[in-house]
């Protein structure tokens, strides 16, 4: 099949994707533009797409500034120490310190916010504060909906391949994507485009495979498209060997900070044994890092996978012990805390609650399994995977950091080209405030870059025409080869994007140090599993597709694959052990400041299909 009609949309500002980056973006991007055009493109519909589509049980990256509770410099220490000493803090801080205003924002559009009986914010750890949302994300849609008008939202629209000036490649152009419902192709023109793209499920093999097939933790659609459109593109990627191996309730994989946070449950090994004491000496070994308060999140893992390791799990979350102390034997109280324990996987994660049904596990009586999940990257949980970018100019400019800041907040290295949420690197635990806050910043320096560069960039038919043929190829692979065999599946001259997905994921399970590997990998293992991965990107130039929505499984195995390629290339080049609990170095089983605390970036050369690696300094920009 073929593509009836290709629309071409001349616009000011493009806003890729529509979560809650997306939506924080456009509605921030249109009160400044003014009379220019703002353009979101969205894969999904905007009141369910991104992480947050199936609902949040608490905003985790709230101040409390008007309650005293912390400030911007107090959220930088904790982040950098949750990272074992490696973010950029005056991207952390910038975040910080315009968060609070996001939260009050959706609260005054209808997020209810658990509060106490004096008005304040119930508070459920340093950073959280819990809500009910479920509806979280249509809340953050409705106004950004509302602010651009249907005429300049296109939906069901997804965007494969970014366009640069013809004249000047490091300067971006627009994008180019397809529908998946109506046979129509797009070319989107614009001066300044912002990626709020997802990052990546899906790049490792899941815990959750056959019956289980598209379990994850991070949300499936989350395809790691921020990283594949804008690795091929040249941007300057950083921090792409960082991953996040969540603990999470098995087989649900259920959020745990609840119940750390608000239960105050434990988890125990199967002998009774609290890890985090019995393996409180570990935690010298990575110094200064290990007497950081809380205890950075890869080091907690790291305990736990040591008694893993050594045959003390399973894991469980003592949800018994928790919920029996909180009643303190009163049955209407118990009622109360047995409703809340249920609500907070209900509003974000109902295949945990349906796991407790299926299993007969009532959580006041029974304990439940931890494990820890397979690896995701990402930028805007506890992972720092992204493009590098330009920080703000009253933090890094002026000479402070020359490095960090070149002209605009949030704009990486091709000018024009703006990212927020999972797209930008080494600024973690924005989590859902932070993000939407980081589209917000991100979009009003975006206005700033169009007023000083009012010209439209050049782009001729012939890069149109040729990615446009790149992009609909696995639609005629398959109308050219689906005769040589009775099984559409099963061909010599093609395969489907779930086989290629397959194929990606047990290259990464095995040589990228996934779960089957015990989190494990070394220089000549990683060697490998590059070698196979280049394999199979030349492979996927035979990707087949059957419909348009096919079409859009090809394109996001293509992000994926340049996720997992660019992930094992960064884990080579650090030669130490960073991050215990998300991975190991078996050859480099330390982790080494004096050498490695540097960010690791990378840029891609789409002319010699070659990849550069490189460090760029760690610099104390916050007291």
């Amino acid at each position: 099949m073929a593509f009836e009609t290709t629309e071409t949309v001349d616009c000011d500002i493009l806003i890729i994707g529509g979560g809650m980056s997306g939506c924080g973006a456009a509605f921030e991007a249109k009160f400044w533009a003014g009379d220019r055009r703002v353009v979101l493109a969205e894969k999904a519909v905007i009141e369910r797409s991104g992480a947050t589509g199936e609902g949040l049980s608490a905003i985790n990256c709230y101040m409390g500034q008007r309650y005293g509770w912390n400030t911007p410099e107090d959220f930088v220490n904790y982040v950098v120490n949750d990272m074992m000493g490696l973010a950029r803090e005056d991207l952390v801080y910038d975040v910080g310190r315009h968060v609070d205003n996001s939260v009050h924002l959706l609260e005054e559009w209808g997020l209810p916010i658990w509060k106490q009986e004096n008005g304040q914010y119930e508070r459920i750890g340093r950073w959280q504060i819990p809500i009910h949302g479920e509806s979280i994300k249509p809340i953050a849609a409705e106004p950004a909906r509302t602010a651009l008008g249907p005429e300049n939202i296109y939906e069901r629209v997804a965007i494969t391949h970014l366009l640069t000036d013809d004249d000047d490649p490091g300067k971006i152009a627009g994008a180019l994507g397809f529908s998946v419902r109506d046979n129509r192709f797009y070319v989107f023109r614009s001066p300044v485009v912002i990626i709020t793209t997802g990052g990546a499920s899906n790049v490792f093999r899941p815990r959750s495979v056959s019956e289980g097939l598209g379990r994850t933790w991070y949300s499936v659609f989350a395809t790691g498209s921020a990283y594949g459109l804008m690795i091929p593109a040249g941007v300057e990627m950083t921090q792409m060997e960082h991953r996040f191996v969540p603990t999470r309730f098995k087989d649900g994989y259920g959020p745990v900070g609840m119940w750390f946070q608000y239960f105050h449950a434990k988890v125990l090994n199967a002998l009774g044994d609290d890890y985090t004491v019995t393996r409180a000496d570990e935690l010298g070994k990575y110094e200064p890092y290990g007497s950081a308060i809380p205890t950075p999140t890869p080091l907690r893992n790291h305990q736990m996978f040591l008694d893993i390791r050594d045959g003390y799990g399973p894991m469980y979350m003592r949800t018994d012990q928790a919920m029996q102390a909180l009643s303190g034997g009163d049955p209407a109280k118990m009622e109360q805390v047995r409703n809340e324990a249920w609500e907070d996987f209900l509003d974000m994660t109902i295949s945990q609650a349906l796991t407790w049904a299926a299993q007969n596990i009532a959580p006041e009586e029974t304990p439940s399994e931890v494990v820890l999940a397979e690896p995701y990257i990402m930028g805007s949980h506890s992972g720092e995977a992204g493009a590098w970018v330009s920080g703000p100019e009253d933090v890094t400019g002026s000479g402070a950091a020359p490095d960090y800041f070149w002209g605009y907040n949030r704009m990486t290295t091709i000018r024009g080209l703006f990212a927020a949420g999972d797209g930008v690197g080494a600024a973690p635990h924005k989590f859902s405030s932070g993000s939407f806050t980081e589209g917000r910043i991100a979009a009003k320096a975006a206005v700033n870059y169009l007023a000083d560069n009012p010209g439209r960039p050049a782009v001729t038919g012939e890069q149109v025409q040729g990615l446009q043929q790149t992009i609909l190829a696995p639609l005629a692979t398959y109308d050219r080869h689906k005769g040589a065999t009775t099984a559409e599946e099963i061909n010599p001259h093609y395969l489907t994007p779930k086989q290629g997905l397959v194929r990606l994921q047990k290259i990464m399970d095995e040589y990228g140090a996934g779960a089957s590997a015990w989190y494990t990998t070394n220089g000549p293992t990683l060697e490998r599993g590059i070698q196979l991965i280049e394999m199979l990107r030349e492979d996927l130039a035979h990707l087949a597709a059957r419909s348009p929505h096919e079409l859009m499984r090809c394109w996001e195995l293509v992000h994926r694959a340049w996720v997992g390629e660019a992930h094992l290339r960064h884990l080579l080049y650090r030669q130490e052990t960073r991050w215990p609990g998300y991975y190991y170095r078996s050859d480099y089983p330390n982790l080494d400041d004096a050498n490695w605390r540097v960010f690791v970036n990378s840029r891609y050369d789409r002319a010699a299909d070659s990849w550069e690696l490189m460090t760029r300094p760690y610099r104390n920009l916050i007291t």
